[in-house]
Formats: C-alpha cells, sequence, structure tokens
C-alpha cells in the first residue's frame, strides 16, 4: 500500500497545479524530500503525511489508498447565518465553494436587509420561490433559475411568499465566477 503513496502524492500535486517548491512552503518539507516520497525513493510515515494531507485538505487515507471502511455517509456540518442554513458541499481552502441553502418557511415574508462583501455568486433555485434584492432590482425566481452578481453590491436573499426555499450557491471570494454556457464545436 505504501508503494502507491509516491505516485499518489506526484497525481494530486500536478491536478492541483502546484509546483514542489509551493508545496514546500506549505508544508514546511523541503522539496528534495518531496521529489523523493513522489518517486518513491522514500519510504512515506506519518510526520510527512500530515503536513501533506493538511496542505490538500484530504483525509490521510486517501493519501495512503485505504480502503474504505465502516459508515459510507458523509457528514455534512450546517452553518447557520441570518436564520438561514448553508450546507457546505466543498471542502478545499480557496477558489469556488458550493453550498446547498435553506431558507425556512416564515409567517410573513422578511424586511429585506442588503448586505455586500467580497467576492462573486452564482444561484440556482432547487424548490421555492426567491426574493432577490439587488442593488436596485428586486426580483423572484422561481425553480429551475439562476442568477450570478458580485458581491459587493448590496443583495439579499430571501423567500418571495414565505414558504421555504432551497438552492444551491457557488461562491468565489476573489471574484472567482462561473460559466455555465454549452461548448461550441
Amino acid at each position: 500500500m505504501l508503494d502507491a503513496v509516491g505516485p499518489r502524492l506526484r497525481a494530486l500535486r500536478r491536478q492541483r497545479g502546484s509546483t514542489l517548491a509551493e508545496l514546500a512552503v506549505k508544508t514546511g518539507i523541503s522539496e528534495s524530500t518531496l521529489s523523493r516520497l513522489e518517486s518513491g525513493q522514500r519510504r512515506a510515515n506519518l510526520e510527512l503525511l500530515l503536513p501533506l494531507a493538511r496542505a490538500y485538505d484530504v483525509p490521510l487515507d486517501d493519501l495512503v489508498g485505504a480502503p474504505r471502511t465502516g459508515d459510507p455517509r458523509i457528514h455534512l456540518h450546517p452553518i447557520h447565518r441570518h436564520g438561514m442554513t448553508f450546507i457546505p458541499l466543498t471542502r478545499r481552502p480557496g477558489g469556488v465553494h458550493a453550498y446547498k441553502m435553506l431558507i425556512p418557511s416564515r409567517n410573513e415574508p422578511a424586511e429585506p436587509t442588503p448586505q455586500t462583501h467580497s467576492g462573486y455568486e452564482w444561484l440556482y433555485v432547487l424548490n421555492g420561490r426567491l426574493r432577490l434584492v439587488l442593488a436596485e432590482q428586486d426580483l423572484i425566481l422561481p425553480p429551475g433559475e439562476a442568477a450570478e452578481f458580485d458581491t459587493t453590491q448590496p443583495h439579499w436573499l430571501g423567500s418571495a411568499d414565505g414558504r421555504a426555499v432551497e438552492l444551491l450557491i457557488l461562491f468565489g471570494l476573489q471574484g472567482e465566477r462561473v460559466h455555465v454556457r454549452p461548448r461550441t464545436p
């Protein structure tokens, strides 16, 4: 099992578009040690694998190729903010993050309180009717509709009719945008 760690580490580094020098800075492991690990000239141990697992934000079992055991369910950790629930669907740091957002039903629709923050957001309504207040616009999005916007614009998300709303959100802190367009031949 440990013989396959080196090629797995090299593939993961290349997949992430990282250099040995960048990884050395993140982990505190020298470039030469990382190179020897990847080529199989150095045996992997916990002292080397733990910083690599943290740098790649993957479980240690994934680095060593351990067989899956036990409970196959994924245990998501919801975040509760402003009366809404955000369920993170991505685990890696940086880049675009995906969330499932749940807006609970209310007796009366909430009064918009637009906020701003850095980033760029794309959303897709799964169920319910979403009210999106974006700067001067006040929009109602039914299931199946999507929107994208710069979050430095004042914006607010809520239920259009007091009923629960369920949506998917892709959010890029550095302003990364999502492009959902058909490919042209």
